[in-house]
C-alpha cells in the first residue's frame, strides 16, 4: 500500500515538473519571440537603410530587390538570436518574480533549479540555431546574394556608382560626388596606363552609359587628365578635353565577389585558410632561420680568416673590424626581423567569433536568471531595460575586442571571449548575492 502511495506520488511529482517545464518554457519563448522581432526590426532596418540608395533608388525589380534582402537575413537572424535570448530570459525571470510566482513555486516544493532547466536548454538550442544560421546559412546566402548582384550589374551597372563613394576595382580607383539617375558629378579616377604610368583624370561631370553589354561606360565632361611616366618621374604628360569616355568592365568589378570575407565563410574554410596563412608565415620564419644560420657560419669563418691575415700581415685591424662590424648588423637584422601576417589575425578573430557570439546565448541566460529574481517590480519593463543596457554593453566589449585583436595583435581568443567571460562572471556574482540575501 505504501509503496503503490510512493509510486503515485512520485508520478505526480514527475507530472508537476513536465507542467513547470512547458510553462516556464513557454513564458521563454513568448518573451524571447518578442525581443527577438525587436532586434531583428532594428538589423533589419539597417540592412534596408544600407541598400536603399545602392539598390532601391536603382530602380531594380521589385522582385531582385525581395531576394537581396532575403540573401541577408540569415546573418540578421544570427546576430539577433543572442540578444532576444538575454532580453527574453530577463523578462521571463521579471515577470515571475514580480508576480510573485517564484515564491509560489517554491511554496508548492518546486526548486529554482527545475525554473531554471527549461529556459538553460531552451538556450542551449538557440545558441546552436544561432551557429548554423551563422556558419551554413549566412555564406549560402552571401554566395547567393553576390551571384545575384553580378547579374544585375549586367542591367544595371550604375549599382556600382554611388553617391559620394570611392571605389577600387581591378585597375582604377573611382572617387565621385552625387549621383542622380545616370548623372555623376565630380569624378575623380586613379588608374594605370597600358605602358604602366599613373593616370589622375577629373571630371566636373559624367553620364553613365550601359547600353554596351559588359561595359560601364562613362561619359566624362571637362576633363582634366595628368600622367606620370613609369620609367622617370619627373616626366609628365598634361591634357584637356571637353570630353572623353572612360570605360570600366564588369568582369572586373565583379572580381570582387570572388573572395569572400572570413564573416561570410563557414568556419571550416575559416580554419583551412588560417593553417594555410600559418603555415606560410612558419614558412618565412625557418627561411629566416635558416638565413640567420648562414650568416653565423659566415661570421665565424670570416673571424677566423681575418685572425690569420692580421697576424700575417695581410690584413690591417681596422679594415677587419669594418668588415665584422658589417656581418654583425646583417646578422642582428636578420634576429630582429617579426613576421606577422593581419589577414592572419583578422581570420583568427572571425574564427573565435563564429562560436563566441552563438555561445552568448547560453552565457546570456545564465546571467539573466539571478538578475531577473532582482526585479519584483514592472518585471518584463525592467527586464527588457536591462537586457537594452547589457546588449549595448556587451557588443560594445565585441567591438573594442575586435579592434584591439586587429590593430594592437591582442591575441584573438580573448578578443572575441572576453566579453563571454564578463557576462559569465557577472551572471555568476549575482547567484551568489541572490544565495546570500
Amino acid at each position: 500500500m505504501k509503496s503503490g502511495n510512493a509510486r503515485r506520488a512520485g508520478a505526480g511529482a514527475r507530472g508537476s515538473f513536465k507542467t513547470i517545464y512547458v510553462y516556464t518554457g513557454r513564458e521563454f519563448v513568448f518573451s524571447t519571440g518578442v525581443s527577438f522581432l525587436f532586434f531583428f526590426f532594428i538589423f533589419f532596418l539597417n540592412q534596408m537603410l544600407l541598400m536603399a540608395e545602392r539598390v532601391l533608388a536603382k530602380r531594380v525589380p521589385v522582385w531582385d530587390v525581395v531576394l537581396l534582402i532575403f540573401y541577408s537575413l540569415p546573418g540578421i537572424v544570427a546576430l539577433s538570436l543572442p540578444f532576444a535570448a538575454l532580453v527574453g530570459s530577463l523578462m521571463t525571470m521579471g515577470k515571475f518574480s514580480a508576480q510573485n510566482e517564484i515564491i509560489a513555486f517554491q511554496a508548492s516544493g518546486i526548486s529554482l533549479r527545475h525554473i531554471f532547466v527549461p529556459i538553460f536548454a531552451l538556450g542551449v538550442f538557440f545558441s546552436c540555431f544561432s551557429f548554423v544560421m551563422n556558419d551554413y546559412f549566412l555564406p549560402l546566402g552571401t554566395l547567393r546574394f553576390n551571384t545575384l548582384y553580378r547579374s544585375l550589374l549586367q542591367s544595371h551597372p550604375e549599382l556600382e556608382i554611388e553617391s559620394y563613394s570611392i571605389k577600387a576595382f581591378q585597375d582604377s580607383i573611382i572617387a565621385n560626388g552625387r549621383v542622380e539617375g545616370q548623372q555623376v558629378e565630380t569624378l575623380f579616377i586613379l588608374d594605370k596606363e597600358a605602358q604602366g604610368s599613373k593616370r589622375i583624370i577629373m571630371a566636373e561631370s559624367a553620364l553613365i552609359d550601359k547600353s554596351t553589354a559588359g561595359v560601364i561606360s562613362l561619359a566624362m565632361k571637362n576633363v582634366t587628365s595628368h600622367a606620370i611616366s613609369a620609367d622617370d618621374r619627373t616626366q609628365y604628360s598634361y591634357s584637356h578635353a571637353e570630353t572623353m569616355n572612360y570605360n570600366l568592365l564588369l568582369k572586373n568589378i565583379s572580381a570582387a565577389f570572388r573572395n569572400p570575407s572570413p564573416r561570410e565563410m563557414s568556419s571550416y574554410d575559416v580554419y583551412v585558410e588560417i593553417k594555410q596563412k600559418q603555415n606560410a608565415l612558419a614558412a618565412r620564419e625557418k627561411e629566416n632561420e635558416l638565413k640567420i644560420s648562414l650568416a653565423q657560419l659566415e661570421y665565424t669563418q670570416a673571424y677566423r680568416d681575418m685572425v690569420n691575415k692580421i697576424y700575417s700581415g695581410s690584413l690591417t685591424s681596422e679594415n677587419a673590424r669594418n668588415t665584422l662590424s658589417r656581418l654583425a648588423s646583417t646578422l642582428s637584422s636578420l634576429k630582429d626581423r617579426k613576421f606577422s601576417d593581419n589577414t592572419l589575425q583578422i581570420f583568427l578573430i572571425e574564427f573565435h567569433k563564429k562560436f563566441s557570439l552563438p555561445a552568448s546565448c547560453v552565457v546570456f541566460i545564465i546571467f539573466a536568471f539571478p538578475v531577473g529574481l532582482f526585479t519584483h517590480k514592472s518585471g518584463r519593463s525592467v527586464g527588457f531595460g536591462i537586457g537594452l543596457f547589457v546588449s549595448i554593453f556587451y557588443w560594445g566589449m565585441l567591438v573594442a575586442g575586435q579592434t584591439l585583436g586587429i590593430r594592437a595583435q591582442f591575441p584573438a581568443f580573448w578578443s572575441m571571449w572576453i566579453p563571454d567571460i564578463a557576462i559569465l562572471a557577472l551572471g555568476f556574482a549575482a547567484g551568489i548575492l541572490r544565495v546570500l540575501k
